[in-house]
């Protein structure tokens, strides 16, 4: 599986942006779906992520009542909806792939090229 997430920018605070993450392949249903975040000089950290069917999903306490992941199974592409953005939210987004979903990082196998979210205060 190939990630390629985009949708990355500059954006004031409180503004919002969506990120997207398209996989290749025709297994990407197969897959629970992840986000990450990685800033400056920090450990990467987890955002969110999604089930295989879209039935569950996750949230760190940071992001929560913010941020919406969703998938779109027949088009292999999993979306991250931001809004009420805030500085601390400036990072590098990975999206990733793994058999499961959930907030370890290790669990995931696949990964995608980062997508960089600047958060102007």
């Amino acid at each position: 599986v190939q990630l390629q997430a985009c949708g990355g920018g500059l954006v004031q605070a409180g503004g919002s942006l969506r990120l997207s993450c398209a996989a290749s392949g025709r297994t990407f249903s197969s897959y629970g779906m992840g986000w990450f975040r990685q800033a400056p000089r920090k450990e990467r950290e987890f955002v969110t992520a999604i089930s295989r069917s879209a039935i569950s999903t996750y949230y760190a306490d940071s992001v929560k009542g913010r941020f919406t992941i969703s998938r779109d199974n027949a088009k292999n592409t999993v979306y991250l909806q931001m809004n009420s953005l805030k500085p601390e939210d400036t990072a590098v987004y990975y999206c990733a792939a793994g058999p499961y979903s959930g907030s370890y990082d290790g669990a995931y196998e696949y990964w995608g090229q980062g997508t960089l979210v600047t958060v102007s205060s």
